[in-house]
């Protein structure tokens, strides 16, 4: 008689194989091999993790994570490197897009070839209302305002409006004035109509450019979600998965969220509510507004103009203009009774604020009104230019959130309008830190480039992309980079609410990373601006 222990031990074996691998998980991928920054709580450094519904449901070791998970997609990483997506803690997503369908100026040298690319522009586009941004005055030969006569010679029955680098000073041609109804007699405050010899030049600074904002033709649904579209590409191509958008009306943020939930747009947004009466009303009763992909729950309060544009209010005149302070775009008393509206809500505060009498304005109506509301991670916007005494605001739980390129495109002539004294407490990305205990980075592009890669070299190395200046910018502001990689991740993630869904990779957050083929921690830092991401994921999704 055969014997059939064999058969029947062979078959027991085979069963209980098969029983092994049944209980193990079904990922939607799984990635090895791969030096992780997970920028957890200890700042771990992993091997592999899984995904399932786009949210990260194992991490560790190429052998814990295969043999608890398998999948049917697999990316052996093959020693590459992995950050958790990139925050801009800071940006203007919107209108970034808006901008790729107008005229750039950046980088111009002269108001010369600001007019030559408006040409070229307009003979390629042929369009009824010409908008530009980009100039910047500082970087000219003639460091002076350009004024509107060429652009009226050249454009006398086109509108033509092209915003200051900054977004804080806008030159606007005859035809675009008289649309906007802007004439030597018109008045606004918070700001100015510039007037010599008794005409207007074009140049309006703050709150009148308004006025010719609010006269140019709106753009179509289609070239808004072209715009939004189109941003998106270019934040994936550079890593980035979260923009904190600094500033938008509810039209947009509507917008946003159908293509959003359309599956038409993938990029996360911390939405600012730009602040009106309107929009406050609205929104602090509705409440806060929150799906996977959109994040409703702050306001962006504009406390002052820009430092470029002599704007910035300051507690004392500016060095290279005497008896010129800038000025606060509201009222004081306006601007308590809006964060106390805000603060009666359930919803965050973010400030612009350049100037050190903005920052302290705002910082003491802050501490404030927020005497008996703990946890509520009110951030000051830029924190440019502060007073010694003012940093201790941030110990109270408020929030710097900088711009490190901002420094280093600014330390060229920032001390100019500041002084060797004030410029010692500007651009202190250290100190705040040291205060605060955390700090969101951002670029504010487009007023500086969108690339992340930019900010972290920023940070570190207090230098531009020239490798100037030798040793960095005020040294002693720079961030390890440690501190700056959290500066665009899980920092900016705590400072939207967000650490417990995103901003490291965790188990139970959102897979978004990042795949780099040099490691940004270790490498020569002045190669760090000229590398990008390989691949860019967003929920487990690959984006780039």
């Amino acid at each position: 008689m055969m014997n059939l222990k064999p058969y029947l031990l062979a078959l027991l074996t085979t069963s209980v194989f098969a029983q092994k691998v049944q209980k193990k998980i079904q990922a939607d991928l799984i990635v090895t091999n791969a030096k992780v920054y997970t920028v957890n709580k200890n700042f771990d450094n992993a091997e592999a993790f899984a995904i399932v519904n786009g949210k990260i449901v194992g991490i560790g070791t190429s052998a814990e994570v295969n043999k608890k998970y398998v999948s049917k997609n697999n990316i052996n990483a093959k020693d590459k490197f992995i950050y958790p997506g990139f925050y801009d803690a800071h940006a203007h997503f919107y209108s970034y897009g808006l901008n790729l369908q107008r005229v750039d100026l950046r980088g111009t040298k002269s108001f010369d070839e600001v007019v030559a690319k408006i040409i070229a522009f307009q003979k390629e586009k042929n369009l009824d209302y010409i908008q530009g941004r980009g100039w910047d005055q500082n970087d000219w030969a003639i460091k002076e305002f350009p004024t509107k006569e060429v652009l009226d010679k050249y454009f006398p029955n086109t509108p033509v409006a092209i915003s200051r680098i900054d977004g804080h000073a806008l030159l606007a041609n005859s035809k675009a004035l008289a649309m906007a109804g802007i004439t030597e007699k018109t008045k606004v405050e918070g700001g100015e109509i510039e007037i010599k010899n008794g005409k207007l030049t074009g140049i309006l600074i703050d709150n009148p450019m308004e006025l010719v904002f609010s006269s140019i033709p709106k753009p179509s649904k289609e070239i808004q979600m072209k715009a939004l579209q189109e941003a998106e590409k270019v934040m994936f191509d550079y890593g980035l998965t979260t923009i904190n958008e600094a500033g938008l009306e509810r039209e947009t943020i509507d917008l946003i969220d159908e293509l959003q939930e359309n599956n038409q747009l993938d990029i996360n947004i911390y939405a600012m509510v730009a602040v009106s009466k309107q929009n406050v009303d609205y929104y602090t009763q509705l409440g806060i507004q929150k799906t996977d992909k959109l994040n409703v729950r702050s306001f962006k309060f504009v406390g002052d103009g820009a430092l470029g544009s002599r704007g910035a209010c300051l507690h004392k005149a500016y060095s290279d203009k005497p008896k010129h302070f800038g000025a606060l775009l509201s009222p004081v008393k306006e601007i308590r009774s809006v964060a106390q509206q805000i603060a009666d809500s359930e919803f965050q505060m973010n400030s612009h604020a350049i100037g050190d009498s903005t920052n302290t304005v705002l910082l003491k109506i802050y501490k404030e009104v927020l005497a008996d509301k703990p946890d509520r991670r009110w951030k000051i916007e830029h924190a440019q230019i502060m007073q010694e005494a003012d940093f201790d605001y941030f110990k109270l739980g408020i929030i710097p959130s900088v711009q490190p390129t901002h420094a280093t495109s600014d330390m060229y002539w920032a001390q100019d309008r500041v002084g060797k004294e004030r410029i010692k407490n500007s651009y202190a990305y250290k100190k705040m830190l040291g205060k605060a205990g955390l700090i969101a980075l951002g670029t504010d592009f487009p007023i500086e480039e969108v690339n992340p890669m930019y900010t972290f070299y920023a940070a570190v190395a207090r230098k531009d992309l020239k490798n100037y200046p030798q040793g960095g910018f005020q040294p002693e502001n720079a961030l390890t980079r440690e501190e700056t990689l959290k500066g665009m991740t899980i920092w900016a993630a705590y400072s939207n609410f967000e650490e417990n869904e995103k901003g490291s990779l965790e188990e139970g957050k959102w897979a978004d990373f990042t795949i780099f083929d040099v490691d940004i921690m270790t490498m020569d830092i002045d190669g760090v601006p000229y590398v990008k991401p390989i691949h860019t994921f967003i929920k487990g999704k690959r984006v780039k």
